[in-house]
């Protein structure tokens, strides 16, 4: 389609961009994938059994990758595939009108659920481009093209998604307006008893302190106004609720999205926060390294923000669900939290839904169809329950993570993550510790143990251990010696990376450390048998040794570098000092026994010396004048 021929459902609101397209941009908008479809779902009104998919929707639109639409052959997902919470029809708080409005870029995929799902859908683009494509893929979907402030509805709308936030809702034709503003300008929109879904990026995001480019490089060519400027924009929880509140808005339930503010893959509400939630769940909340320029090892960053309970303030994504009042008097069956794993979606459960069907699997083939995460169909892990201790209460509560459709719950695996306390064992030089959780972990190896677990995907709590998520299985069954003696490689290589103090000789290289491991772990291997796990980590799909050490790794394996060659210097310095005062002494022993030798020899040619030494032998004197005299 040419620019000139727009689709007749666009309609331009002024400060429309004619060149520009959020879609294909290099920075991209929010990848919000199956948490975020899985919450808008129970917003929306339950899907009309009688409708007919879009037919115009074309099967084979094959857009651009970077965009986030849907590629490859398939029909669209229509309304039977759309319902994919699990929960009955009606059941969910979304409204009944149907009337939504999605402003600013979203995924493809989620424009597809709320049109199939509403009955009156309405998106606000700035990009020409994006909407001309929009306009064409749904023709019964009204696109309006321009920006926030110049748009003004008929009515207003029962549920408003802006997902991406506010920072892709201004044009270059003219000035950005504050925050502030333009969340007035949104809340505006929102009908009474109407819901908001907003999408805020944290400044100070744990996901910032471990990239290392900086964040103002991210937007490239679409930031015309500087971020980070502006006073009005939340920093924190509390200041994104009063905002909200001071747009006319309640907060029904605020979200913190992790890992990080590009690709969020779970939702953990306030309430969920508030509980200590076990270690293993930092596993799945924790940023891949990828692309990524890191400055700190995203997995224990992410331990660390939960252990020190600031899981809210450090989020690097809040997705805010706000209600216009009077609000509806349904009740707000908004999930605790949403994680996702692979191609299936899990949710958070309070205690008093512990023992309900709470949970809800989004089908995997939804998931793929929809083709958000531009990855291929994996095992799903399983997030079993979890037991977590409130603080400040003097009972225990309980904050479960199930997964249907068969409904067993399997608990999250309690105690600490296997690689964190080996490296404090090594770093208190403690090798009985370490020596007898080698051996356990051997043991646990020889009985069966999972040959896709890692010392970062394993907790150990003190009596069992059990891993964090099900990886890729190999094809065939590897020996129990190629398993362990995969895994305590894997942690060889990561601890040698990170430059982490070790108690063994530092000349040691990955494979002779590895083989150290495996003997205090009372296991004597080879190396056939380290070739052999070498092969098995590359097959499962993580090679160790392509891991690239963060940035405060490098920096702490050159400093402990500088430190040892301080130390050598210094013990140069010394050795140099005692060579020379050694050398020293020995001239002077030597210039000594050339006097005293010649002394010797002056002495020997003295007359005296020379009767003595006659006289001292009157034997053969004796001997020698007899045979004078006789001959």
């Amino acid at each position: 389609m040419r620019m000139t021929e727009a689709s007749e459902n666009v309609r331009l609101i002024g400060g429309e961009m004619l060149l520009w397209s959020d879609l294909s941009n290099a920075s991209g908008f929010t990848g919000w994938h199956g948490v975020a479809l899985e919450l808008i779902t129970r917003l929306l009104p339950p899907p009309d059994p009688h409708s007919d998919p879009d037919p115009h929707l074309d099967p084979h639109l094959d857009p651009d990758p970077d965009s986030g639409l849907r590629s490859g052959p398939g029909p669209a997902p229509g309304p039977e595939a759309s319902l994919r919470s699990g929960s009955e029809p009606g059941s969910g708080p979304g409204p009944r009108s149907g009337r939504v409005l999605l402003v600013g870029p979203h995924p493809q995929a989620l424009v597809d659920e709320v049109v199939a799902r509403a009955s009156a859908a309405a998106v606000l683009l700035r990009s020409y481009p994006d909407a001309c494509a929009l306009g064409e893929r749904h023709p019964g979907l009204a696109v309006h093209c321009g920006r926030l402030e110049a748009f003004t509805g008929d009515e207003p709308y029962d549920l408003v998604l802006a997902l991406d936030g506010l920072g892709r809702t201004h044009s270059a034709e003219a000035p950005a307006a504050a925050w502030r503003e333009s969340l007035a300008a949104l809340a505006a929109l929102v009908a009474p008893g109407g819901r908001l879904v907003l999408g805020v990026r944290n400044d100070l995001g744990v996901d910032r302190f471990v990239e290392a480019r900086p964040p103002d490089r991210d937007g490239g060519d679409d930031q015309w106004e500087p971020h980070g400027f502006d006073p009005t924009y939340p920093d924190g929880p509390a200041a994104l609720d009063a905002a909200l509140e001071s747009a006319g808005l309640e907060v029904g339930r605020c979200y913190s999205a992790y890992p990080d503010s590009r690709a969020p893959r779970a939702l953990l509400s306030r309430e969920a926060l508030a509980h200590d939630l076990p270690e293993a769940l930092a596993f799945a909340l924790s940023a891949r390294a990828e692309d990524r320029m890191l400055v700190a090892d995203p997995l224990r960053l992410t331990r660390l923000v939960f252990r020190h309970r600031l899981g809210e303030e450090l989020a690097p994504l809040w997705l805010a669900v706000a209600t216009r009042p009077p609000a509806s008097s349904e009740p707000m069956n908004l999930p605790l939290g949403l994680i996702e794993e692979g191609q299936a979606v899990h949710e958070v459960t309070s205690a008093q839904a512990a023992h309900e069907t709470a949970v809800h699997e989004v089908p995997a083939q939804a998931a793929h169809e929809s083709a958000v995460h531009g990855v291929p169909a994996q095992v799903a892990h399983e997030i079993p329950q979890a037991r977590a201790v409130h603080r400040g209460s003097a009972g225990t509560g309980q904050v479960g993570v199930r997964r249907l459709p068969s409904g067993e719950v399997r608990p999250i695996p309690a105690g600490r993550v296997v690689e964190e306390i080996l490296v404090e064992a090594c770093a208190r030089e403690d090798v009985r510790a370490v020596r007898k959780l080698l051996g356990a972990l051997a043991g646990w190896v020889e009985e069966g143990g999972d040959a896709a677990a890692a010392t970062d995907s394993l907790v150990w709590d003190g009596e069992r251990f059990a891993a964090i998520g099900a990886g890729p299985a190999p094809q065939s069954s590897p020996a129990p010696d190629v398993v362990l003696c995969r895994i305590l490689w894997r942690f060889a290589v990561r601890l040698l990376a990170a430059g982490h103090h070790h108690p063994w000789p530092w000349p040691l290289q990955a494979d002779q450390l590895t083989l150290t491991l495996c003997g205090m772990a009372g296991r004597s291997y080879d190396q056939d048998e380290l070739d052999l796990a070498r092969k098995l980590d590359a097959e499962l799909g993580g090679p160790g040794e392509q891991a690239v050490p963060a940035y405060r790794d490098l920096l702490r394996t050159r400093d402990r570098l500088t430190d040892q060659l301080t130390m050598a210097l210094a013990r140069i310095g010394r050795l140099e000092i005692k060579l020379t005062y050694r050398e020293r002494e020995l001239v002077r022993a030597r210039a000594k026994l050339r006097r005293t030798q010649r002394k010797a020899s002056a002495y020997r040619r003295t007359l005296g010396y020379r009767l003595s030494r006659r006289l001292s032998r009157p034997r053969q004197v004796a001997r020698r004048v007899m045979r004078l005299l006789s001959g």
